[in-house]
This record gives C-alpha cells, structure tokens and sequence, in this order.
C-alpha cells in the first residue's frame, strides 16, 4: 500500500490485515468490511505509518498500539516489533551514542516466532532469515526517527508512547555463588554510566551512582534514574520491600527462594524499564522444570485414523526419567529453586501433581491405545474437546510434554521429510512404470503420497503451480496399480481440466485403464445409469465436481483412493458440492491444491474435514478452540501448524532448493471448454462456412475462409467479440471460467501475470475481468496507449505492491517491454507462431528475471484451436510452413474437405460441463 493510498476519510468499511509479500516484506492489505467508527483513528495511524515503508508500519504496531483491538496477524507483527522496543530500550536508556548501538537479533528465537505465525496473506513466505530482515529494518527504521528528532531518545521514546519514556539506566544483576551453599546466589543493582568505544555498555554500582547524584545536587537526574525501580515496585510486593529497607541498593547474598522470587519477576522488571542479567540456565518464558513426559507410539495397531497408539507416562528432567532416588528427593523438597541432576529446576507441586494427576486418568481410559487423531492433537498440543483438559490447558503445557515413541517418530519423519528415506527398497520409485524422469522434490512427493495411501491416511499436496502436481499423483497411481491395491480409484477435477488430465495421463502413464465418467464422453442417461461391470479392469474413474453431484452411485462405492485436483473447491463446507463430495467412501483421501491452505482457517478445515475426518473436530469445536485463542494477549498458532503440517506437502517455486532444480520456463497448454452459447455460434458459423466454399474461388474464397477463421477464433474468446454486443458475461466462456481459476490461484500466492491477447477490442473486457477476480486494479497496453505513458506502466507494474495483472494486446505489448514482475504468462488467443508467442513470453523471461515462468497456452478443445496447436506442437507438414511465417493465408489454400475437417467442431470435447448442465 503505497503513501496516501487511504485517506483517513477512506477508512470506514475496510479492515486491514498484516501480509507478507514473496520476497519476505511485510505490508498492509485491506479488504470490505464493517469497522466501528472508534477503530478508525487506530487505522489510520497504521496506514499513515505502513505508507512509509513496512518497518515503520511494524514500529508503529509495536511501540505506539500497545493497547489497541487489533487483528491477529497485526498482533503478531506488535509482539516482534514490541520485542525489538523491549531490547532497545534497554539499552537506548543506557547509551549516550545511540546511534553507534546495534541490537544483536535473536536469532535462535526467530524460527519460533516463525512457527507460531498465524494465518495470513504470505505466511508461507515467513522463515528466521525474514525475521532477521525485519530486525535490520527496525534498527534503520528507529534510527530515522531518533535523527528526526533532532537524536533525543528521551524525546522519541515519549512520542511513541508513555511505557517506551524509560528515564532511568538501572541493571538488576543476578548470578550464582557456588561457595556458599547457604546463599548460592548473589544479586547487585548497577547503574550504566558510559559506552565504550566498542558498543558495551559500562556499570557501577547502584550506591554509587546515587551518591554522584547526590554530590551534585542533581535531584533531576535522580529521579530518572530511580524512576524504572520505583515502576517495578509498585506492582511487585517483594521489590517494594526491598526498596524499603534500603537492600536493593548493596549487594546481597541469597537463598533459592529469593532468587526464585526475582526470577519470577524479570518479565515484569523489563516491561517497568529496567535491565536484566540472569544466569543463561534461566530462560523467563521456558524455565527449567520437572515435567511430566508423555510417549506415545512406541507400538501402533491398525491402520488410517483407526490407529491404536501404546501410551506411557513417567517424570523427567530434560527428557531423562528420574530415579526413585530423584523422586524422592523431589517430593522432599518444597516450591521454588532446588537443586536436582546437577542443575537449578523450577518446581511448584501442586501444578506438578495436577498435571500428573491428569496424563494418569487419561492412561487409564486409554486401555487398548490411544486413537491416531487423540494421539496426534495430544502431540502437538491441540486441545478440541475435553474440558478438563482445556482448564488444564496452560498448565499442562508448562509441566508436561508429550512426545513420540519410535513407531511414531519414524512414520511421522517420514511425512514431515519425505526425502530422507526415498531408497529403491522401499518401493516407492513409480518408474518404469511412469515414464517421466522425476526430480528429485517430485520423488519425494510420491513417496510423501505412498507413505500416507500405505498408513491409509490422508493429505493435501499443495504444491506451486507449476511444480508437477499432475505427475506426482500419476506416480502414485502406477504404485498402486504394481502392488495390485484394490481398484478402482476416483479423480475429481474441474471441467476445464479434464483434457489436461488425459493427455498427462497418455503421455507419462499409458498403462493406466481410464473411465472419464462425464457427459461429455459418456450420454448423461448412460453415465447415470453406469453398470457396475464397466467399472471392472479400470484403475481410475474421472469426474468433474459438477458430475459428482449428480451421479448417486458414485456414493455406494468403496473407492481405494480419492484424489480432488484443485481441491479449494470444497472451501466452503455449507456447499452442496462440498457436502456431497464429503459422503463418498475411501480408505485415502488426497487433496491437491495450489493455494496454501494453511493461512486461512476456514479452508483449512473443510479441505481437513475431507482428508482426515475428526482431526480438527467438527465445525462448531473447531471455531471454538479458534476462538479461544484469539481471546489470549498472546496468539500462538504453532500447535495447530504442528497438527496439520504432517499431511500438508507444500514446495514453493520460490525456495531455492527447489529453483536449483527447476527450468527457468515451464509451458502447459490450458485446455478449455466452451459454453452453449459458444458451441452454438462455433456450429452455425461451420455451417455458414460449407455452404459458402460451395460457390466461392479465388481471391474471393481466400478472402471469406481468413475472415471465418478470424470468427471462429473471436468464438472460442468469447461470444460478445462476435456478436458485438459488448455483453462479456464471464459465464458465456469457457476460456474466462479457465482464467478465474487461474488468476485466483494467482492472487493467492500474491504472484503477477501478463495476459497477451491479440485482439485490442480484448483487453479492456480481459482488464475488467481480471479485476474483479483480484479484486485489484490492473494494467493495459494496446495499439492505442501513447508511447510516453508506456513507461510510467512497465514501472508501476514491476513496484513489489504494483498492479498485479497486466493485460496486452499482441502486436503492442509483445516486444521491448521488460516485466520481470511476472511469474505467469497467459496467451488467452493463440497467434499460431510459436516465434512471435515466444517474443511476448520473453517480455517476462528475460535477463533479471529471479521466479520461474510458468506460461500457459490457452486451447479450446474440439475446436480449430486445438487442431492447430497439435500441429504446431508436432511441428511437422503444415506447422513448419506457418512457423516460417505463412501463418493463416496458407490454409486458405486447403481444400474444402481438409479446410472443414480442420474447423469441425467435436462437440463432445469441446463443450464439457456446459452440457451437462
């Protein structure tokens, strides 16, 4: 969102919402919807300051919204932001040459906050190397401000808000005595006096700043300097009497259960403005504790979500059972810091006891095992419907853990790194059987699909457009078929990519029997009444989501597997479609999809609901423990991330170990289907066509044949180009229902696409189109844009938070543009030269490009266009004379025979769903 792109006028009716952009940076995103008028001063200033740049957006968050209502994924951008104000302040406070401080990032903590990110716009980009970037961009981001303010920290820090004006430079100091067993730790206040040349910040005793003070007669100066302690003091009881008695200002030796007490309160000291150093074996927000340690899995019976998993439990210390010994001295020592295996542990029994109290009832139900879908929440900390274990929660996950036992460990290794142990033995290798030479990430994609169809568990292969999804399950079909798995199996997938199906499946896995189960190869009555006898000698049974709906039978079938392409179609669970996808019967179920499901919540759980039933619980149980977590101060996603991310094998064309193995251009046709009306006017302009070739010769004859074969192509675009009526409706084309899909997976992977067309009257249809898809304003360039606005357009489309789609005719837009921005190209008409598509390909994929172009081809089966398309693609006879340039005046010199067998329209292929209505 650029500078002034919102107004604050603007604001009512928008939400904004955190996102991330491909290349790791962090923006605002807005979206319709209802905002409370005293919101809207809050917005605005988060605007304001994410039109600046990301950082100072982030700042904002972090230093000036402390007490706001604000969205989880701003949340989550507040408490990175409000960690880097916590260290800062800690030692802007302190330092006379801010500028020279430099904040070491806590690196160790980033793939943590990573982890608990919650579902947002890009959250799949997110890792510790982005936080890392953040980090960088605060420290400029704050730098910048402090200049601004003439580089008085006080000053800034007062302007962002009152809790940041830490006046004082106190440093609590705790460390152990190990000579006296008595008092083993040792605690002395400091006040910063200086920084050094090399950036460290310099003490001295806190006595002795005060006595400074004092001979100075600098009353001022004191009370800043006491001002942090007084803050702590007033909300803890124990400092408070400190200060009272004058011991905060000496040293002192202490027993355990002081140090225990400051120690609890070193969270509360930082957030008053004071600075903390305690020994490293403490860490405030996972401290040293006995924990009750929970196995799961060392022996599994049964398959699927019917797995019985062995459950024990036992009392540990960083992962080691204690000794009878151990436990007996545990149960002899009181609360607070005791020593136990060499080492300072945390123990407060009545949580302890609590907790065991509970894992032992829960073994006691748990005779015969625990079932798969209890036993993976368990392990990832999930808590759905026991509501004795939700009063638990907070407790049992600080005094407990639960880990996996060495069944569970290997078969969960083996979906979460499919790739470390893909070896011949395990007979996950689909060739020679498929004949494709895999990539590397592709086997491990087939293994990932074997390893859950051989557990009879399902997942959801989410993979970027473009990594080979299709021949994935593919390989995984032929496994099946070579260790004769019961057949047969079902694959639902859009209309519009049935023929794509069916020429992969040709060309890599000819040995596969196939049943397109569609009208538009089987008659309707036919397909409805489909014998089961047919069904015997196929493998795969394909359908379109529509025919699903429609066909009965397809519900009392025991399917060996299920596979949904394009699977966000059953989103929305309260769909006819949905629910009737849902009642069909399969031991595995596999869901593939582009879009990552992850970061929205509600798809996340239908695309679950039909993939591992009961995982996530139903619906209602679902949305409340969703809820439950919104209403904490602290939103941590990452135990329902761990739930999910066993069964979701998602690769980005970003990630460079995927990029390495990749070529720089992937093209795949994008087969299309037509609709009624299009196949009507296609039919009557052939007709139309026969009748006339009858009498005409010659110039006259060639002149009519260019003229229809324009016609036909301006059909197969969509009927309003023809008729002229300027209609456009996007249901009246097949070729705009393949865009949608398209450009909304797309949108969703926040990626930028060119569409060529080679028709002017086009782009502004394709542009408004498009634009309702995105739900973003575009670009367009024809033969009419004026050369010196061409530039200001390439410019505006290759900013990051640029246009997204970018619509151009042919002849205009097809050479000398360089736009990078674009990781997808569509050739919505074709020109029937591969050298000129290419030219305009290469407008995209040209030096400085850094994604993978993935370019697809648009072709509306049973139509001219895919007959010429096959005879470009064979580049034999005729193709190479229309490659050289002969192009469509060479076949106004077919015959009328070969002339209409090249334009018939084969209405069984071409007019798919559309038929069956």
């Amino acid at each position: 969102m650029t500078a002034g792109a919102e107004s604050r006028a603007a604001l009512t009716g928008r939400v904004f919402d955190l996102a991330i952009s491909p290349a790791g940076k962090v923006y605002l995103e807005s979206a319709p919807g209802a905002v409370d008028a005293p919101v809207a001063g809050v917005a605005a200033r988060i605007v304001n300051a994410f039109g600046r740049s990301g950082a100072h957006g982030l700042l904002q968050l972090g230093a000036a919204e402390l007490g706001s209502v604000l969205a989880p994924s701003l949340a989550f951008g507040r408490e990175f932001a409000h960690l880097f104000m916590t260290r800062f302040t800690g030692v802007a406070a302190l330092a006379e040459q801010w500028a020279s401080v430099w904040l070491p990032a806590p690196s160790a903590e980033f793939e943590e906050w990573a982890a608990a990110v919650p579902p947002m716009t890009g959250a799949e980009y997110l890792d510790g190397a982005v936080l890392e970037a953040w980090w960088s961009d605060l420290h400029a981001a704050v730098r910048e401000d402090i200049a601004a303010s003439a580089g008085d920290v006080d000053a800034w820090l007062q302007s962002r808000h009152p809790s940041w004006s830490l006046v004082g430079r106190v440093c609590f100091h705790l460390a152990e005595n190990k000579r006296d067993e008595q008092a083993p730790f040792a605690f002395l206040a400091t006040c910063a006096s200086h920084v050094s040349r090399d950036a460290r910040v310099q003490h001295v005793p806190l006595g002795r700043a005060l006595a400074s003070y004092g001979a100075a007669n600098d009353h001022a100066g004191l009370l800043r300097l006491l001002l942090p302690v007084h803050r702590a003091a007033e909300q803890s009881p124990w400092l408070k009497a400190m200060v009272d008695a004058g011991k905060v200002f000496h040293p002192q030796a202490w027993t355990p259960r002081d140090a225990h007490q400051f120690l609890r309160n070193v969270p509360m000291f930082e957030a008053s403005g004071l600075v903390v150093r305690i020994p490293d074996w403490w860490q405030p927000r996972h401290p040293t504790r006995p924990q009750v340690q929970v196995s799961l899995g060392h022996k599994a019976a049964g398959l699927g979500l019917d797995t019985l998993l062995d459950f024990r439990v036992e009392l540990t210390l960083g992962g080691e059972p204690l000794s009878e010994e151990e436990r007996a001295q545990l149960d002899a020592a009181g609360d607070g810091l005791i020593r136990l295996k060499g080492r300072w542990v945390e123990v407060d029994r009545e949580k302890l006891d609590a907790v065991l109290a509970h894992w032992k009832k829960v073994q006691r139900s748990a005779k015969d095992g625990v079932s798969w879908a209890d036993g993976m929440r368990m392990l990832s900390g999930v808590t759905l419907d026991d509501k004795a274990a939700e009063a638990l929660a907070q407790t049992t996950a600080e005094w407990s853990g639960v880990v996996a036992g060495d069944w569970l460990s290997h078969t969960l290794a083996q979906l979460r790194d499919p790739g470390q142990a893909v070896e011949a033995a395990d007979r996950s290798d689909p060739q020679p059987e498929l004949q494709a030479q895999l990539r590397p990430y592709q086997r491990k994609g087939v293994h990932w699909l074997w390893w859950l169809h051989r557990l009879g568990l399902g997942g959801c292969l989410a993979d970027d457009m473009g990594l080979g999804k299709t021949l994935q399950v593919l390989g995984l079909f032929c496994l099946a078929k070579r260790e004769h798995d019961p057949q047969p199996h079902l694959l639902v997938v859009p209309a519009s990519l049935l023929a794509n199906w069916q020429a992969e499946a040709k060309r890599f896995a000819p040995h596969l029997q196939w049943l397109i189960a569609h009208p538009s190869v089987i008659p309707s009555k036919e397909l409805a009444a489909l014998p089961a006898h047919r069904l015997a000698g196929v493998d795969i049974v394909v359908t379109s989501y529509g025919t699903v709906t429609r066909l009965p039978w397809m519900s009392d079938i025991q399917w060996s597997l299920i596979v949904l392409d394009e699977a966000q179609a059953i989103k929305n669970p309260g769909a006819q479609q949905t629910r009737k996808i849902k009642t069909l019967k399969s031991r595995v179920r596999i869901a593939l999809t582009g879009t990552p499901v992850e970061n929205r919540l509600g798809d996340l759980w239908s695309i679950f609901d039909f993939v591992c039933p009961g995982l996530l619980g139903s619906a209602s149980t679902f949305s409340r423990f969703v809820g439950g977590l919104a209403k904490n101060g602290h939103v941590d996603y990452a135990p329902l991330r761990k739930l999910v991310q066993p069964y979701i094998l998602r690769r980005l064309k970003s990630d460079k170990r995927v990029i390495a193995d990749l070529p720089d251009k992937t093209e795949v046709k994008a087969y299309c289907s037509l609709s009624r009306l299009q196949a009507s006017l296609y039919q009557k302009s052939v007709e139309a066509l026969a009748r006339q070739l009858q009498t005409l010769e010659g110039i006259e004859r060639r002149g009519v044949v260019l003229a229809f074969l324009m016609r036909f192509k301006q059909i197969c675009n969509h009927p309003s180009q023809w008729l002229g009526d300027g209609a456009y409706g996007p249901s009246d084309s097949g070729k705009f229902a393949r865009l949608r899909e398209l450009a909304e997976a797309v949108a969703g992977r926040q990626e930028k696409v060119l569409v060529f067309t080679q028709f002017q009257e086009m782009t502004a249809p394709l542009v408004q189109f498009l634009q309702s898809v995105f739900a973003r304003p575009g670009l367009v360039l024809h033969g009419g844009t004026a050369v010196k606005e061409r530039a200001a357009l390439v410019d505006a489309f290759q900013r990051e938070q640029g246009p997204p789609f970018f619509v151009l005719s042919l002849k205009a837009g097809g050479t000398g543009l360089n736009l990078t921005a674009a990781s997808h190209v569509v050739h919505f008409d074709r020109w029937w030269n591969p050298a000129v598509e290419n030219q305009a390909t290469d407008r995209a994929y040209r030096i400085g490009q850094k994604k993978n172009v993935l370019v697809h081809k648009f072709v509306c089966r049973g139509t001219v266009e895919e007959r010429i398309d096959a005879l470009v693609e064979a580049k034999l006879g005729l193709s190479n004379q229309i490659i050289e340039g002969g192009g469509e005046t060479l076949l106004t010199e077919l015959s009328n025979d070969e002339l209409l067998r090249l334009v018939a329209l084969d209405i069984g292929s071409a007019v798919g769903e559309a038929k069956a209505g």
